[in-house]
């Protein structure tokens, strides 16, 4: 599968949050810019930066009207003390298969241990890609900053 690019379409995914509700993606996210983060797992302290940048930054960009999702291929107990350690109050999936996540867009898969890497996506109110941020290792990831950044721009022209 080739990486995702500005103007692609984002793929139907779905996610699966610890409450057992299905979040179908991108049709859940329509009519707002949105952000989908693949992370690598609960174990690894840069995808809980991410994570936890992304809550604080819950205020702003819900003044802007962006919604966030992540999912992980960690499994729905581990999920679910991630978000309530960190507090997460968006949608964060569980069980994710990386091979069908890298089937659809191209992440970059860990074969052993089996994981996604870090994928971030910024998306328009149609479901298209406008930023889409690939990770091969632990660092390189999309970050509110950015978004916050984007948003406000891409609003002012």
């Amino acid at each position: 599968m080739p990486l995702l690019q500005p103007g692609d379409s984002f793929p139907d995914l779905s996610l699966t949050t610890v409450d057992g509700t299905v979040h179908p993606l991108p049709a859940e996210l329509a009519g707002h810019f949105a952000v989908v983060l693949f992370y690598r797992g609960s174990w690894c302290p840069y995808c809980n930066a991410q994570l936890r940048a992304f809550q604080r930054a819950a205020d702003t960009l819900a003044e802007l009207d962006v919604k966030v999702v992540a999912l992980s291929v960690d499994d729905e107990a581990t999920t679910k003390d991630l978000v309530a350690k960190h507090k997460l109050a968006f949608p964060v999936g569980h069980s994710a298969d990386a091979r069908a996540l890298h089937d659809a867009t191209g992440a970059f898969v860990n074969e052993d241990p089996l994981y996604v890497q870090s994928t971030g996506f910024l998306l328009d109110p149609a479901g298209k890609v406008l930023v889409s941020v690939y990770s091969s290792g632990a660092i390189g990831r999309l970050v509110p900053e950015d978004v916050i950044g984007m948003i406000r721009y891409l609003r002012e022209h």
